[in-house]
């Protein structure tokens, strides 16, 4: 059974690293993250964290190269 719970992390893995190469942000990470860390604060909606991630994704910053 060991086995079968390390095939299934890996597969979680797998899919959350290909959602980032991708670029499709991860809300699930977003939110464990915000409450470990920010537990007095209250956490964006979906919607907003997922306009929050593609402007920062796509927004033109100074200081880039090309």
């Amino acid at each position: 059974m060991l086995e079968l719970r390390e095939l299934a992390q890996a597969g979680r893995y797998l899919t959350q690293s290909l959602r980032l190469m991708v670029g499709v942000p991860d809300y699930g990470s977003y939110l464990a993250h915000h409450q470990a860390t920010h537990p007095d604060r209250a956490a964006m909606s979906y919607e907003e964290f997922f306009r929050e991630r593609q402007a920062a994704r796509y927004s033109a910053r100074v200081g880039k190269c090309c």
